[in-house]
């Protein structure tokens, strides 16, 4: 019982909102590298997820819990991880004698022989439950990563992919609908501008051949 009131404490204090240039990040729990991470404001954290690297986090975009982003890593506006998703653009070295890089060998020195690839993730992307996005990764903008994919290869845009590897499951709109879409860019609008386009949002996009219909 005293266990669980430490707990309870403890995470009730470290739960916090950090002020940022253009918003504010909601940090919710134990959360790892947050400081280091780039938020462009208005986004939100949930506990026991772990940030290492150059990460860069557009506006609004939201991680659940337990999420993993290390590296070279770039997500857009809009995005949300579900539980125990990750991004990681590390490497371990194969070419040597060991793949062991932190300080228990040789003080480390092995680290310096780590990789990485940039991975790129767009706008308005849902990043499932469970999925792993790898280096070297380009998510294309209004994406769907399924629940549980590993994704090896570039993510084509308003494209669904599951599985292990990932492959592209279908399309979720005509090419036509992607193309205005694309066009429009509405995560680069402000919210105002947005609160204009709100149809927009209430429309089944799968039943019309353009967005202006």
């Amino acid at each position: 019982m005293l266990k669980n009131l430490l707990y309870k404490l403890a995470r009730k204090g470290l739960s916090y909102t950090r002020n940022m240039q253009d918003g504010r990040v909601s940090v919710t729990g134990w959360v790892k590298g947050i400081r280091q991470v780039s938020f462009e404001g208005k986004n939100a954290v949930l506990e026991f997820s772990n940030f290492n690297g150059n990460v860069k986090v557009g506006y609004a975009t939201t991680f659940g819990i337990h999420n993993l982003v290390h590296g070279d890593v770039e997500i857009g506006r809009y995005c949300q991880f579900g539980p125990y998703a990750s991004v990681n653009t590390y490497n371990h070295p194969a070419d040597h004698i060991t793949t062991y890089i932190n300080q228990r060998l040789l003080n480390g020195k092995m680290t310096a022989y780590k990789t990485s690839q940039p991975t790129r993730i767009g706008n308005d992307v849902w990043v499932g439950k469970n999925a792993q996005i790898l280096a070297g990764i380009t998510v294309g903008n209004g994406a769907v990563i399924a629940a549980g994919a590993v994704v090896t290869k570039d993510v084509p845009d308003y494209h669904i992919v599951a599985g292990v590897p990932a492959k592209v499951v279908r399309p979720r709109f005509s090419k036509k609908v992607i193309r205005e879409l694309q066009e429009l860019a509405w995560w680069d609008k402000s919210e105002e501008e947005i609160k204009k386009l709100e149809p927009l949002f209430e429309k089944d996009l799968t039943t019309v051949d353009s967005i202006y219909d």
